[in-house]
């Protein structure tokens, strides 16, 4: 092991020790020191991600930095996760949350401020500490933010080194990393994700986004279509759970395309000009590093076609061929546009595009009917599901919805994840269960337990 991750290691365990004995309100203070930072340096932090990783725009990031701090914080609070977490209950037994230890974090150019952040209150609120490594284009900005946490702690009196960041990552100190921790939190593309779940230490990772979203025929288009293109247009489209496809009705397809239209979409059906957006999004059938995180216009210009200024997202009609690749994850503010004539053949098409790439992750669904929203649920392998919402500002967590607030969505075994939950401090946590024998416990017969 190179002496850059022996250092940090060590540093790590003195730090656990640091706050080994801490109350519950000691550790709350430290998680709350790391929300508040981010939250009340959201446009410096936003500013700095920016011009280093130039993708995404300052505007939503800012609002991004301060609404997930904002929201993970009154997630967390009051929270029990040192201790006896719950006393002795009516079967005998006394719950106790201790640390997991050294967690590892990988951290990704698309949101580097908002998963430190998350990370770090995560690990801390199960009184552990947190070494990350930053992708190499948002290494600036992770390292930055890691030192803007720490100052904070160290106003409370917490030891030095509860928060480590490489300042100068590279994949073998990463893999290093990822082999040496504890435990593994991998945020990032499959290739990253896969060799965290292959570093031998328990992980949780990400599989990738490809948000279908599909539209009743019982709803206002106008305003789901303006929620559909606020969410795809946020960040410049980098956030993995924003809407990807829509699935609309044909016998309403006019209306609905009118109804993006008007909401600042610019609507292209002709396949000649389709292609040429084709060629510039995808390479080998994955993204290209020009497109992702762009702005529409510089989407359009890399296409050499002419959008209005003020457009705010390009929407493609699909071909509708299985392997048109518009049916998979476009990182930048485009969507695709498929037809259909029932329900059934919506959720066919969404499973269709799910099966090439997302499965597991998010679906959106724009209804007033219960009854379909939970047809559809029932039938695509989602491990969350955004009703009338987008979904890049909702699965996420948000305070009126009940997703737990994250950076990290799990996808199950769909998406190869160990989880299909939002990543929350309850992963970071190892729980202890003191059990006692309850001798006026009721004992069933042999007869009672199997009749």
């Amino acid at each position: 092991m190179s002496q850059t991750i022996t250092e940090m290691l060590d540093k790590a365990r003195i730090a656990l020790q640091g706050i080994e004995h801490y109350t519950q309100e000691q550790i709350d203070a430290l998680v709350r020191a790391v929300g508040k930072v981010v939250f009340d340096n959201a446009e410096e932090l936003a500013i700095d991600t920016y011009e280093e990783t130039e993708m995404g725009n300052i505007k939503d990031k800012t609002l991004k930095n301060q609404g997930k701090s904002r929201n993970v914080w009154n997630y967390l609070k009051g929270k029990k996760s040192v201790g006896i977490i719950e006393p002795k209950d009516a079967q005998g037994i006394i719950t106790i949350a201790k640390p997991v230890g050294v967690v590892g974090a990988v951290i990704p150019t698309t949101s580097p401020v908002m998963t430190i952040m998350c990370n770090a209150m995560f690990a801390l609120k199960g009184a552990n500490s947190l070494i990350v490594a930053p992708h190499p284009r948002a290494k600036k900005t992770t390292l930055k933010a890691a030192n803007m946490i720490n100052a904070e702690l160290k106003k409370l009196g917490a030891p030095d080194n509860l928060i480590q960041c490489i300042a100068e990552p590279s994949l073998p100190l990463t893999n290093e990393l990822m082999s040496s921790v504890d435990v593994l939190v991998a945020t990032g593309g499959p290739a990253m994700v896969a060799a965290a779940y292959s570093s031998g230490k328990p992980s949780f990772g990400v599989g990738a986004g490809n948000v279908q979203t599909i539209f009743d025929d019982n709803i206002d288009y106008q305003q789901a279509a303006g929620k559909v293109i606020t969410g795809r247009a946020f960040d410049n489209g980098i956030i993995c759970s924003g809407d990807q496809t829509v699935i609309a009705p044909r016998k309403d397809f006019d209306k609905v395309i009118a109804a993006f239209k008007a909401n600042g979409a610019f609507y292209i059906d002709d396949q000649n000009t389709v292609d040429k957006f084709r060629n510039v999004i995808f390479e080998n059938g994955y993204n290209t590093k020009e497109v992702v995180g762009q702005s529409v216009q510089t989407i359009a210009k890399l296409a050499g076609v002419d959008v209005p200024e003020d457009t705010r997202v390009i929407m493609l009609k699909s071909n509708g061929a299985a392997d048109d690749v518009l049916r998979s994850e476009k990182m930048c503010p485009v969507l695709a546009a498929f037809e259909y004539d029932t329900l059934d053949e919506a959720i066919a098409i969404a499973r269709a595009n799910l099966e090439i790439k997302g499965k597991g992750h998010t679906c959106a669904i724009h209804s007033s009917s219960e009854q379909n929203i939970a047809k559809i649920g029932l039938s695509l392998p989602v491990s969350r599901v955004a009703v009338n919402e987008p979904g890049s500002l909702s699965v996420g967590g948000s305070l009126k919805n009940g997703f737990i607030p994250t950076g990290t969505l799990g996808c199950g075994s769909w998406g190869n994840n160990s989880i299909s939950e939002n990543f929350n401090y309850k992963h970071m946590i190892n729980t202890q269960r003191i059990g006692f024998t309850q001798e006026d416990k009721y004992v069933p017969s042999d007869e009672e337990i199997w009749g």
